[in-house]
């Protein structure tokens, strides 16, 4: 009898062990064959057995059959309930575990550090901070927070929930922390931002001697990344090499090395580490190519890209979104549909995200048509795509067109977020569509779903401005519930200068004094206005400020794309190997529209506008006159080249507007021109921003 009892025991361990086996190898096929094996022996409504089916079942994707399995046991402990509980998490759906939970409650089965950290997880997950701290609450009085498990959960959904102080009070009070206590609470720190706090942290832990793996080491980096701490990243990366850390065989830490010398411009030392690595993952490639295309180095990006392509890793739809990313940025029209072509052949590109950075690219690089034809006929669209056509719209001046796709996007079932709601108010902006613009600025603020930021605000500032109606722009102001920015009142400065108020502009430009004293772009614009005025002395006063207070401007830095090659000028550049031939062209340009316009330089733009710049001969090396020169050289007078595309990262200066405003009536040919602000396009002598921008 012993002996049988014995065998019968035996037996069940085995199956057990080969379940256990088949949920770590995710060996589906087999584990439902250990099912079907130990019913047929008599197994079927045995507790054990049923609870290691759960995790099985659970663990290799097949959720319905688990809840089967749980459904039918006779009785049911702890560990069924949060073997389903798990189950469903790590199915993605963190909902159902909550709810499993509260019928658990119901059912008189005692929850247990397990049960805890799994709901607090999904709580995490779900950000459902009030269902947390029950929980919490309740680990209080059973007194499971003082559990490690339990803990260190509390400290990862405190975090998830961002709420990071409370995170940091359950830190605190642990009687005991582990390795994962220390690893929640340092990522928790550089998730919220914290990163100085982080380092601080990784250095307590270093000193209490505690163990340390690659999640305390990619967390601290990040933490590195975010801050611009080289000096910190590279003590870390010393003490991974003399510590025996073998970071070329682990993905995670080497792509936070190489993250961390990207983002603070040691591509040497990024490429050094990328080289080192013995399997290169994914995101290390990524990490690298956009490094080398955010420092101008497009050339080496592609370069990298082309290898990356050639391995045999599969590209993913983020280095596909991010690679658009960049040709949007520097406007790369021919790489951009290269790699739209590239992306068709994949299957990470129809991703709907790589189709909305497709569009983003085609709508930066002032190609609305392609823009459309691809919105078209996109397979599915979700509130982003929407958003970025909209934007798009708008910042080539196309405000019905943004409106009428908004109104249709909630036709569609597709709920505005808060930057769709201020694409739309830019677009209403950018054509001067006032009593729109007010309508769906109504709507936001009455609609509970969203709140107004202060973005929102400084749209109608602008839209109120550009009609001229300041007195109203700057009670709006004074009247909304969030603190003004420096962005809010340089939009309504803007519009002073537009309309000639000296008074209110010198209150708006003490107000900015005030609030941001080392920002050059404020002392230029109220030198403008007073210039404008007639107020030299005034004027000449600001300038001297800005030279004893030593701030410089941003350079401006125009492009153009020639023969898929990308060229860029400065202000004054003489580095160009046709920079001759571009002053020729320019200077028979301005001839030309001296004769058949009575064009003149603006001396009145290079004064204002550009510091150091008030002689004629300067106005013409303005770095959007130089890019549209090249063109010209290049072939943009030829018969059938009606369209020119130049891109500037500032505000395009007024003389210049005034130029290719010109240019285009005496040549026949369109410009489209993309500023920090929007899209100009130039046609017969108009543009289409009506002269305000």
């Amino acid at each position: 009898m012993n002996r049988g009892l014995f065998s019968v025991l035996n037996e069940r361990q085995k199956f057990a062990n080969f379940l256990r086996f088949c949920s770590k190898s995710l060996l589906l096929d087999q584990g439902m064959q250990v099912h079907g094996a130990l019913v047929k022996i008599g197994f079927g409504f045995d507790l054990m057995l049923s609870n290691d089916l759960i995790v099985m079942y659970g663990k290799c994707g097949s959720l319905g059959v688990a809840c089967d399995v749980f459904d039918r046991m006779l009785k049911r402990n702890v560990v069924s309930w949060t073997a389903l509980m798990c189950g469903h998490i790590q199915n993605g759906n963190p909902l159902e575990s909550l709810l499993l939970f509260s019928k658990m409650g119901l059912s008189g089965v005692k929850p247990n550090d397990f049960t805890f950290s799994t709901n607090l997880k999904a709580c995490g997950l779900l950000n459902g901070l009030d269902i947390g701290r029950q929980i919490h609450d309740i680990c209080v009085k059973t007194g499971f927070d003082m559990v490690n498990v339990v803990g260190n959960s509390i400290i990862d959904m405190y975090s998830k929930c961002g709420r990071i102080n409370e995170a940091a009070c359950m830190f605190e009070v642990m009687p005991s922390r582990n390795l994962i206590s220390w690893n929640a609470m340092i990522a928790g720190y550089t998730v919220a931002g914290f990163c100085e706090k982080a380092l601080v942290l990784f250095q307590k832990m270093q000193e209490g001697g505690g163990f340390l793996d690659e999640f305390t080491f990619t967390s601290t980096l990040k933490a590195c990344s975010d801050l611009g701490a080289i000096k910190e990243g590279k003590q870390i990366h010393a003490f991974l090499i003399t510590g025996g850390f073998l970071y070329s065989v682990n993905t995670a830490i080497a792509g936070a090395l190489i993250d961390l010398y990207v983002k603070c411009g040691k591509l040497f030392m990024a490429r050094t580490v990328f080289s080192h690595i013995e399997e290169k993952h994914v995101i290390s490639w990524t990490a690298l190519i956009l490094g080398y295309a955010q420092e101008g180095n497009l050339a080496e990006s592609m370069d990298l890209f082309r290898q990356l392509r050639e391995s045999s890793i599969q590209v993913d739809g983020f280095i596909l979104s991010s690679m658009m990313g960049v040709f949007a940025d520097f406007a790369l029209v021919q790489q951009g549909k290269q790699m739209h072509a590239f992306a068709i052949k994949v299957p990470s590109g129809v991703d709907i995200s790589v189709c909305n950075s497709i569009l983003d690219m085609y709508l930066k690089c002032g190609m609305i048509n392609e823009a459309e034809r691809l919105f078209s006929e996109m397979p599915a669209r979700n509130v982003i795509s929407w958003t970025v056509m909209i934007t798009g719209y708008g910042k080539h001046g196309l405000g019905k067109e943004a409106i009428r796709l908004f109104d249709e996007m909630q036709s569609d079932s597709t709920e505005p977020d808060d930057v769709t709601y201020l694409a739309v108010l830019l677009g209403c902006s950018h054509s001067g569509l006032v009593e729109k613009g007010q309508e769906y600025f109504s709507r936001l603020c009455s609609y509970h779903g969203i709140k107004a930021r202060v973005e929102h605000y400084a749209c109608m500032v602008d839209l109120l401005g550009r009609a001229g109606r300041l007195k109203e722009a700057k009670n709006l102001v004074d009247s909304m519930p969030l603190e003004a920015n420096v962005g809010i009142w340089q939009t309504l400065l803007s519009a002073c200068r537009v309309h000639g108020d000296l008074e209110l502009g010198k209150e708006v430009g003490d107000i900015l004094f005030r609030l941001d004293s080392e920002n050059p772009v404020n002392y230029v614009m109220m030198s403008n206005i007073y210039a404008d005025a007639g107020y030299w002395n005034e004027c000449e006063r600001i300038r001297e400020l800005v030279k004893s207070k030593k701030l410089k401007k941003e350079a401006g830095r125009s492009w153009v794309e020639i023969d898929k090659e990308v060229h860029f000028f400065y202000g004054g550049d003489d580095t160009h190997p046709l920079t001759a031939k571009i002053h020729e062209i320019l200077k028979e340009m301005e001839r030309r529209m001296k004769e058949e316009l009575g064009y003149v330089y603006g001396v009145k733009y290079a004064l204002h506008d550009v510091e150091e710049e008030s002689k004629m001969e300067n106005l013409r090396v303005h770095s959007e006159k130089l890019a549209i020169g090249l063109a010209l050289v290049c072939g943009g007078l030829e018969e059938g080249n009606k369209v020119i595309r130049v891109f500037k990262n500032l505000r395009v200066c007024g003389d210049c507007h005034e130029f290719i405003k010109g240019l285009s009536k005496i040549l026949r040919v369109v410009f489209v021109v993309r500023d920090a602000n929007r899209f100009h396009r130039f046609e017969d002598g108009l543009c289409s921003c009506r002269d305000y921008w």
